[in-house]
């Protein structure tokens, strides 16, 4: 952003943030409008409607049904329309589109930790690409926080214990902040970042230039072997719990007779409380993983069970020393699972 100057408004940058300007200002002056009105009326009734004398007496009214009407309708009207352009406006922000870059947030006292799928690691700062939509998907390792960038116009708490999800399409590649918008503690004010929108090819050769740790996902295939998930998730259905191949955004049957959606909020739920909601057809004797997996594990396991999409035969998981430490076909073998 621009230094040197104090805006009014802060730079619109994404997508989004002319269509919620547009709702602002539309508020903002209809408010004046009204308040305007409301003001002049009163000082016009005050001069007109003036009592001459002590004894002066109003004329009786009875009352007029039109004008009732009117001003009954009319900000009924103005309401509805208001509520529908908001509700519009609401259900674009919080429905992502379909192609998105995703990208894990942590939220900690007092910093912001962001990862990408293909390993990079960022601190208070985050890299990415002008046009292109960015999913931020996010959780907090201890109190409540909310990722904020005014540029942007998109703010969504960051609770412990679930995952909340935000994203935005930058149009405009430069620097701009990253708030937390919810008291946090003694240093709330301190808490604050930037988000680093490059040119596609710049975003490129920035991630090209970093420090390579391995995917999530293969990270992911790495813990999961360490854990011993693969004794029991095995992929040819012989294991105690349920084959997690093709599994992630599948509908799957409880044994309570409710049916559920393998997203990440209930992947982790799998991981950290998995005899909350027992898939049907298995015993709960899935041990919990809760104080043995950091948030950081939690999302490559996460991210690990999203990258078992195909039916290839079953590969080993490699160590990992650079590469990566497990492939997109390996089987299903993770936590997550509740059997």
């Amino acid at each position: 952003m621009r230094s040197g100057t104090i805006p009014l408004f802060p730079e619109a940058a994404s997508t989004m943030a002319s269509r919620v300007d547009g709702l602002y200002f539309f508020l903002v002056g209809l408010t004046a409008f009204f308040t305007i009105l409301i003001a002049v009326l009163i000082a016009v009734f005050m001069v007109k409607y003036k009592r001459r004398t002590p004894n002066e007496i109003g004329a009786r009214i009875h009352g007029a049904m039109a004008l009732e009407i009117i001003w009954s309708v009319i900000p009924l009207l103005i309401c509805f329309g208001i509520f529908a352009w908001a509700t519009d406006i609401f259900l674009a922000m919080s429905r992502p589109p379909a192609e998105t870059m995703n990208v894990y947030v942590v939220g900690k006292q007092w910093m912001w930790k962001f990862q990408h799928l293909d390993g990079q690691r960022e601190i208070n700062e985050l890299h990415v690409p002008v046009g292109r939509p960015v999913k931020l998907i996010m959780t907090s390792e201890d109190v409540i926080h909310d990722v904020s960038v005014p540029a942007f116009r998109v703010k969504a708490d960051v609770i412990p214990g679930r995952y909340s999800h935000l994203w935005f399409e930058a149009t405009k590649a430069g620097e701009y902040h990253l708030f937390c918008a919810e008291y946090c503690g003694t240093r709330h004010s301190g808490m604050v970042g930037r988000v680093v929108v490059m040119e596609p090819d710049d975003y490129q050769a920035w991630l090209a230039g970093g420090v390579q740790e391995g995917s999530l996902a293969s990270s992911g295939g790495k813990l999961f072997q360490d854990l011993a998930c693969n004794t029991c998730h095995r992929p040819d259905a012989q294991g105690r719990g349920p084959v997690l191949q093709n599994l992630f955004g599948k509908q799957v049957s409880l044994e309570s007779g409710e049916t559920v959606v393998v997203d990440e909020a209930y992947i982790r739920e799998s991981i950290l409380m998995p005899r909350t909601k027992v898939t049907a057809g298995f015993q709960p004797i899935m041990p919990t993983f809760q104080g043995l997996v950091s948030e950081e594990g939690l999302l490559e396991l996460i991210e690990y069970v999203k990258s078992l999409k195909t039916d290839s035969q079953v590969q080993a998981v490699r160590p990992n020393t650079g590469g990566p430490a497990a492939n997109e076909n390996t089987p299903a073998q993770t936590p997550p699972s509740r059997n």
